[in-house]
């Protein structure tokens, strides 16, 4: 979700705004991290395949919220499946040095009405305008080339699409919202104290924003408060310690898929949703998963320390 360079996930798009970074930032402590990620994720899964064979257990009975696939579906061919991700893996770099190219330093729009032009820092946007044209162009690929299986099932296929998104639209929106509450109160300026005086800069950017995360029941939340709160404290320390930027970014981008996992957590209420399973009988494979993904952010951390590698 975040560890993986590049990523079009909004937790590696939000660290861009602050750290005048890229989604392509430090990429190989990303890629140290996605394979710490991967190995130790497929181990655990792989134990608990073996205890479930142990007892018996099969795919499972009484399911919920089963997708039916038709016997006479036409499935393309696997490569076109993936090219829409590979597209937007490629475009996502390509428009990250194109954009500043096009638009240089900044960027001035005239508005109607306006007594003078809206002029935008592309520095500070060009993440976010990559990802949207790598995604938009992954979503022309996706239409043309499954256009002959589309074309009969778009409205039914639209509607599917469209009830999903605004279940995890809302799920989320009310956690930030839930997030910006906590922010407002008093106690929260307590807490902002107590995680300053942390001296490691990495592990005190690590601890604040999974806190945070986990307090939000967001990673983008709970990153996007920390971020706006201590930002400025982080970079100061940064350049202290003589640690790139870009290293801050990815710490803050893997820490927010920490704690952001606790059953209050937007994205966890909105997968047990669809999954049709209850938290008493998923939230164990949640948790065991989300403390990989803590370990692999002290990993990067230690791996950054001891190599210096970026």
């Amino acid at each position: 979700m975040d560890a993986l360079p590049g990523t079009p996930q909004i937790q590696n798009i939000i660290p861009t705004s602050f750290f005048g970074t890229n989604a392509w930032a430090a990429p190989w402590l990303g890629l140290i991290g996605s394979l710490f990620i991967i190995i130790f994720g497929l181990l655990w899964l792989e134990r608990q395949r073996r205890k479930a064979q142990a007892r018996g257990e099969g795919y499972g009975t009484d399911l919920q919220n089963e997708p039916q696939t038709p016997d006479d579906i036409d499935l393309p061919h696997p490569l076109i499946a993936i090219a829409p991700l590979l597209l937007v893996g490629v475009l996502n770099l390509l428009f990250t040095h194109w954009i500043p190219q096009w638009y240089g330093a900044s960027h001035e729009l005239t508005l109607p009405g306006l007594a003078k032009p809206v002029v935008t820092e592309v520095g500070k946007i060009t993440a976010i305008w990559a990802v949207q044209a790598a995604l938009l162009s992954g979503i022309v690929l996706v239409l043309v080339c499954g256009y002959r299986n589309i074309r009969g099932r778009l409205a039914e296929g639209s509607r599917t699409a469209v009830g999903g998104a605004i279940l995890a639209a809302m799920n989320t929106a009310s956690e930030y919202g839930f997030g910006a509450v906590i922010a407002a109160l008093p106690g929260f300026l307590v807490l902002s104290k107590a995680l300053a005086a942390i001296p490691n800069p990495l592990l005190n950017e690590a601890i604040s924003v999974t806190v945070l995360a986990g307090i939000t029941g967001s990673a983008s939340g709970g990153m996007s408060i920390a971020l706006a709160a201590m930002s400025e404290t982080f970079v100061a320390a940064a350049h202290a310690a003589n640690i790139p930027l870009e290293v801050l970014h990815r710490v803050a981008a893997m820490a927010s898929g920490g704690m952001d996992t606790l059953p209050h957590n937007g994205a966890v209420i909105t997968l047990l949703a669809i999954t049709g399973l209850s938290h008493r009988q998923a939230y164990g494979g949640i948790f065991a998963i989300t403390v990989i993904k803590s370990l692999a952010v002290l990993f990067v951390i230690a791996t950054f320390y001891v190599t210096g590698i970026v």
